[in-house]
């Protein structure tokens, strides 16, 4: 094909030709042809007549507007109406509107202005370091000597910290833990992980080909309902959370287009499961969706309660009996506090139950850096086991992993010291003891003092904070204020929330964000409040609206 027929057509460069025009040069035959494509005196039939005449809007083309210069300015190729309609449905309440407000107020007390606190006070993310949790020695010396392997000749550092540092550095390419890793992990890593199970659980067996490493805990249970969703219209995949749920749940669903299926833990009893509560809502979502898997928080967030061994067994009979497939979250398994609570893994209570179970129950659990007495969120680092996956998924799950490379490598030498610490006899062991034990003591201490506290203030309720790092206290909204909120557009719970912080600098997140029962209205917080300064605001909040 000739040059001249070959051309780049727009509607800044292309002039049409009308009859007598000439453009000023003599037109080759292929220019004639060219001047057809272009010309506004085509037939009305014509299908180019018929794409001129529409606008740049439906034909999917960038329109142009004035600016305030007096120039032409291109539109957005990606605009609200346009992008992924899914990611418009995610809401995300612990990083929500009251957080930019919490910000707001910290730049403005950092500039001068009077307000009734000293300080914002983030009661609304677990993040423990931000908190004023401490760090564990141990673990942050072993990843400063990963991350500059010069300190190895440092004598202030333990050997058992350089030994440690030497052998994760010996397991990453090039002896650094800046090159990436295996997508499913460093292999050491998963066999200590899988060492660490089988002593958690009893010596039950664990299988590191089992085990993925992940960037938090999130990223493995999002994988995995990745794994799970399919079908359309009536056959669409649903996943049953528990309401109130972590929001990272409702979030993944909705961006995965995936049926949430909410079942309702019981608030009376401590927030537990109720079997019976399970099979309502399955035998309700049948109706609309293809119910296939189950999650479970335990111990909870936000609610902090820590599920019996009877519960997870009723649970695994559910779940077997109406062929879900289980998701365990289980990032708090160390945060356990109230007298008579015990953590038992899902895992461990599956192959207590025989053969039946063990063998034909699908299961994922999740642990994580993040939470427990690490709080090492910043690091990202990871577990997920897999019990009874079909060989098949199994491979496209691996497949789906490599897409991201692989998790972060710090995060990865975190989870090893995690699931390996220091042993009797080592040097670092007493200091690491003392350490994790004051932490733990210290969460048991600030729970069973938000309890106390929570509860001598007039209008709010709160069951016991028996494992995790929250409560979920129940309020009492006078109707006066539920209806000035509706009026503002917003839940009694935020507008609620909103004024708690506008008073007293404290930055909760309202109950809305987890889900709740209807009427009634809570918040979630992750340390222990001051008793004046909460009681003053719910009593002056009371009074205005009551």
């Amino acid at each position: 094909m000739s040059a001249t027929r070959i051309r780049i057509l727009s509607a800044r460069n292309v002039l049409p030709l009308g009859r007598g025009q000439s453009g000023g040069a003599q037109r080759s035959d292929g220019d004639s042809k060219l001047r057809l494509l272009t010309s506004p005196h085509l037939s009305p039939s014509s299908p180019a007549r018929a794409l001129s005449s529409l606008s740049a809007t439906r034909r999917g083309l960038p329109q142009e507007k004035m600016s305030e210069n007096g120039m032409m300015s291109r539109a957005k190729v990606l605009t609200i109406d346009n992008m992924n309609p899914t990611v418009k449905k995610v809401e995300y309440a612990v990083r929500g509107p009251i957080v930019q407000r919490a910000l707001e107020l910290e730049r403005e007390l950092s500039e001068g202005m009077k307000k009734p606190f000293a300080e914002v006070i983030k009661a609304n993310i677990g993040d423990a370091h931000a908190m004023g949790q401490q760090p564990i020695t141990f673990f942050r010396q072993v990843l400063a000597l990963c991350s500059y392997p010069e300190l190895l000749n440092d004598n202030t550092f333990p050997e058992d910290a350089k030994s440690r540092a030497h052998r994760i550095l010996q397991s990453c390419g090039g002896n650094s833990m800046g090159s990436y890793s295996a997508s499913q992990g460093i292999e050491s890593v998963r066999k200590d992980v899988a060492l660490y199970i089988e002593r958690r659980d009893g010596g039950m067996p664990c299988d590191p080909d089992n085990i993925y490493l992940t960037t938090g805990a999130s990223d493995g249970i999002v994988t995995m309902l990745k794994l799970l969703v399919c079908g359309e219209g009536a056959s669409r995949t649903g996943i049953m959370i528990s309401i109130p749920q972590y929001p990272l749940y409702s979030a993944a669903l909705a961006e995965l287009g995936a049926v949430q299926i909410n079942y309702y833990l019981n608030e009376e009893n401590c927030w537990s499961m109720d079997i019976n509560e399970l099979q309502r809502a399955l035998n309700e979502a049948r109706e609309y969706c293809n119910p296939r898997a189950l999650c479970i928080i335990n111990p909870g967030n936000p609610t902090g309660q820590v599920q019996s061994r009877q519960c997870i067994e009723d649970v695994i009979r559910f779940a077997a009996k109406e062929r879900l497939f289980l998701m365990a979250d289980e990032v708090y398994q160390d945060n356990v506090y109230a007298d008579g609570c015990e953590f038992h893994s899902f895992k461990k209570v599956l192959f207590e139950m025989g053969p039946e179970y063990s063998k034909s129950v699908e299961l994922a659990s999740f642990h994580s850096t993040s939470k427990c007495y690490m709080g090492e969120c910043g690091f990202r680092g990871g577990y997920m086991e897999i019990i009874n996956m079909d060989d098949e998924v199994k491979v496209q799950l691996t497949k789906l992993v490599s897409v991201r490379l692989c998790p972060p490598v710090p995060g990865q030498a975190l989870m090893d010291l995690v699931v390996n610490p220091p042993q009797p006899g080592e040097p670092s062991y007493d200091s690491f003891l003392k350490e994790r034990t004051a932490t733990l003591n210290a969460l048991a201490e600030k729970a069973k003092l938000t309890e106390q506290v929570l509860n001598t203030v007039q209008g709010i309720s709160c069951n016991p904070v028996q494992g995790a790092m929250y409560s979920f206290p129940r309020i009492i909204i006078p109707e006066k204020a539920i209806k000035e909120a509706m009026a503002l557009g917003q839940q009694p719970d935020m507008f609620y929330c909103m004024k708690m912080l506008e008073e007293t600098g404290i930055c909760l997140v309202p109950g809305s964000g987890f889900g709740q029962k209807d009427g009634t209205y809570h918040f979630r917080y992750k340390i222990p409040l001051s008793r004046i300064r909460m009681s003053f605001c719910h009593f002056k909040f009371t009074l205005q609206y009551s």
